[in-house]
């Protein structure tokens, strides 16, 4: 069973920066699709952001530009690098992966094919 754990988060003034991190117990160099999504009370959980074996990212239109997801694979350890951060950025953020995958590794896939989750970690802008 693979356990990730995010980290990072916290309070921020608007057009400030935060890094995320999201540590896995696995090796995520094998890993097919990591994810980042951000869900706040009473709305639908959003994808934001993917990564795939490669590297290869792909972005919702919300934070492009702003916002870079990246991983180091010999620290096992997914980022999500934020910028420009806004109040509607406010949010509980969670990081997902999978090491077996189908098809391709899209944000527009949401969290369809993804079985391990972390806890997430809050970020508050304002």
């Amino acid at each position: 069973h693979v356990q990730l754990v995010e980290s990072g988060g916290g309070s921020v003034q608007a057009g400030g920066s935060l890094r995320l991190s999201c540590a896995a117990s696995a090796f995520i160099a094998n890993s097919a699709c990591m994810a980042w999504f951000r869900q706040v009370p009473d709305k639908e959980r959003e994808a934001i952001a993917t990564i795939d074996r490669a590297g290869s990212s792909t972005y919702a239109d919300s934070v492009k530009g702003r916002f870079t997801i990246s991983k180091d694979n010999a620290k096992n350890t997914l980022y999500l690098q934020m910028g420009s951060l806004k109040p509607e950025d406010t949010a509980m953020y969670t990081c997902a992966a999978a090491w077996r995958w189908a098809g391709v590794c899209d944000y527009k896939r949401g969290a369809s094919g993804l079985p391990y989750w972390g806890r997430g970690t809050q970020v508050t802008v304002s």
